[in-house]
């Protein structure tokens, strides 16, 4: 079996971190990445802001806000999406004086298809090498399913009401009850439990919903993100802490360069770190997709090593004894190539 089908995990997600450019009018390039992206993230580091959320599937600036439940607006940075990054109109950029880091993951270039796999039919880009697409779609507010345009089922999924002020909705392979939990993205609450929310864990060619507003209110329009592990390439999965410093390692298959986690059990914040605003053990740096914080480099500790994470904190909101946790990871480098090419720590 191949060591993984993705050697060079850049042509379909990496990470910019910059300097904010502002001006009354204009644009700018933001560029360096291997491909055009269409699913970008964007935090400011230094001061406190928003997590601003944009996809190429969609036009006139629209963003979303990880950090809230507030509905779609047009006040996204993103003039345009090009072969090699974004263009971002400088009146809504932020100013100089101010650091910030864009996660940038690869569909289809902006293509989309009609799926008619489900229920109701999506409007989908995906890539389905890296397992990753964008389905946007109109509820009914009645049991039924929608196409994700993969190859594989989703294990990770993060739904958007565009129209309301719903909460997001997440949900993972790894929450206790695999069809009805979920969890919220723009609060630190444990996972909840609703049977509305999937009628049936998710399949290579549909997701099946129930009638439950959040992510399918009758009319309204809603985005889904959905993933699936990738070899070499992503992960999504689950650990138990040790409340001990020497802490859990969690094994990946590749050296991580972007990883989330949250605890399931408790509320406490999700917490965001990567390998471009800390290129060196021990990791520090944490972004907490749910409030408009600024970076933190406190407490949550870990090593990124060449084949997954360890921790090295008490920290509850990471490693708390007994605790338990769902996590999120994208690669920078798989452990092995599909050569026999072994990856050096770091």
């Amino acid at each position: 079996m191949a060591y993984t089908t993705i050697d060079d995990p850049s042509q379909h997600f990496d990470i910019l971190t910059r300097s904010g450019v502002y001006d009354s009018s204009g644009t700018y390039d933001l560029t360096g990445l291997n491909f055009q992206p269409d699913f970008v993230w964007e935090k400011v580091r230094s001061v406190s802001g928003d997590h601003y959320l944009q996809n190429s599937s969609l036009t006139g600036k629209k963003m979303l806000k990880s950090n809230s439940s507030a509905a779609e607006n047009t006040d996204g940075n993103i003039e345009s999406y090009l072969s090699n990054g974004i263009q971002i109109n400088r009146q809504y950029d932020w100013n100089s004086s101010r650091t910030l880091v864009d996660w940038f993951w690869k569909a289809n270039g902006g293509t989309t298809s009609s799926n008619s796999d489900g229920g109701i039919t999506t409007t989908v880009q995906a890539n389905t090498t890296a397992g990753f697409s964008i389905i946007t779609y109109e509820g009914t507010f009645s049991s039924t399913s929608i196409g994700h345009g993969l190859n594989s089922a989703p294990e990770w999924l993060i739904f958007k009401n565009r129209e309301s002020t719903d909460p997001w909705a997440l949900w993972h392979v790894g929450l206790n009850f695999p069809t009805d939990d979920l969890i919220y993205f723009n609060a630190n609450a444990a996972n909840q439990h609703d049977p509305s929310f999937l009628n049936t864990a998710p399949s290579s060619s549909v997701i099946t919903l129930g009638a439950y507003e959040n992510t399918n209110q009758d009319n309204n329009d809603l985005v889904c993100y959905a993933f699936h592990s990738i070899k070499g390439y992503s992960k999504f999965g689950s650990y138990t802490g040790n409340g001990n410093a020497d802490g859990a390692f969690v094994y990946t298959g590749f050296k991580p360069a972007w990883l989330m986690w949250k605890r399931t059990d408790s509320g406490t914040d999700w917490r965001i770190f990567d390998n471009k605003r800390d290129d060196d053990n021990v990791v520090k740096g944490r972004l907490f997709p749910n409030t408009n914080d600024s970076e933190n480099t406190s407490q949550d500790t870990l090593d990124f090593l060449s084949n997954g994470f360890k921790l090295r904190s008490t920290n509850s909101g990471g490693n708390a004894s007994g605790g338990t946790y769902i996590y999120m990871a994208f690669a920078e480098h798989p452990f092995v190539s599909s050569k026999g090419v072994p990856v050096t720590a770091r």
